[in-house]
């Protein structure tokens, strides 16, 4: 089995979970780059790597390096990608691509030259109950989707306790839930039945203390004839995230904090349960990891490629403007 070099541009909250579940692959030759000098020591010890940089300039120096994953706040995403790539580096660039459309097609100008892969890491991608759920639409078990609905929510201040001190506070930096978590449920949609082509959203800031981003959206969709209908609310009591599609002759719903899955394939018909694995989150990220290794290899495809982590992008900047114009919006560059 080929040990991949890989680096890892940024390792805060995200970007050391990357650095974790890649060594849990077995498949990886890690080190890092990270501006931060005791966070950057911190996590060099922390899982005894041999190498750690304190600029991209001084990492893009070591030639044992062939792939990187850009854990940096969103802004950041493609001027260091476009740095990689002339490097000739494979890439995995963290949710969302980016916060603008600035100098995406130069980026898959400089992919496709170099022949390098590029993916977007949304892990929902990653999750066997998701592909359960996919395979099952794509196999008409349902019949033909007409709707979907994804709503979910989790108390904030818990689960990044931090929030006021990073990226979070600006939308310029990839802040606020649109694109922070609203991000990974239009990408889910998006996966499971077909690119948003219109939407129209409300957004506000109703609860989290110390921020002025929107921590509530509500977003109705249109994927072509399929309609859809997301929620979101950062400061809700339960964690919670439940997708479910309608199809003309079925329903599929899945639980993703409770992992696990259901279908009614008849009208009126029982719910028949789905088996469905208990995955720690370590192991979506550590099966997203051996993914994009396989990718490498030309083993497989990416999980999410550049060009639809870009349309989850434009469906991200759509929502924004029509959270503040009340406006519908067309999904597009």
């Amino acid at each position: 089995m080929p040990l991949h070099r890989v680096l890892v541009v940024g390792v805060g909250s995200i970007g050391e979970r990357h650095v974790r579940c890649f060594g849990r692959t077995g498949r990886a030759r890690l080190s890092i780059c990270e501006i931060n000098d005791e966070l950057r020591e911190t996590v060099r010890q922390r899982y005894d790597l041999q190498v750690a940089h304190a600029t991209l300039d001084d990492a893009l120096t070591d030639d044992l390096v062939d792939a990187a994953v850009i854990c940096t706040p969103a802004h950041l995403h493609i001027p260091i990608a476009l740095q990689l790539a002339d490097h000739g580096l494979h890439l995995l660039i963290e949710k969302p691509l980016s916060t603008s459309l600035d100098d995406i097609e130069t980026l898959q100008q400089k992919i496709e030259r170099g022949k390098l892969l590029a993916a977007v890491a949304y892990p929902h991608r990653a999750n066997p109950i998701i592909q359960g759920v996919k395979t099952v639409i794509d196999s008409g078990r349902i019949g033909t989707p007409k709707q979907i609905t994804c709503v979910g929510g989790q108390h904030f201040p818990t689960f990044r306790p931090a929030y006021r001190e990073i990226y979070y506070t600006r939308r310029q930096t990839g802040g606020g839930a649109i694109r922070d978590a609203m991000t990974h449920s239009l990408n889910l949609g998006e996966f499971l039945v077909g690119p948003i082509d219109r939407l129209a959203a409300d957004a506000d800031h109703l609860v989290l203390e110390g921020v002025s981003v929107e921590d509530t959206v509500h977003v109705v969709t249109r994927h072509g004839p399929v309609m859809g209908s997301y929620c979101m609310a950062q400061f809700a009591a339960p964690n919670s995230s439940i997708v479910t599609v309608n199809g003309d002759q079925g329903t599929i719903q899945a639980d993703l904090v409770e992992e696990k899955w259901r279908v009614m394939d008849q009208i009126n018909g029982p719910w028949r349960d789905q088996p469905a694995p208990s995955l720690e989150r370590d192991e979506i990220f550590t099966i997203q990891a051996n993914s994009f290794l396989d990718t490498i290899e030309g083993k497989s495809q990416p999980l999410c490629t550049l060009c639809e982590g870009l349309h989850t992008l434009q469906a991200d900047l759509a929502v924004l403007r029509a959270a503040d114009e009340h406006t519908w919006q067309f999904v597009g560059p």
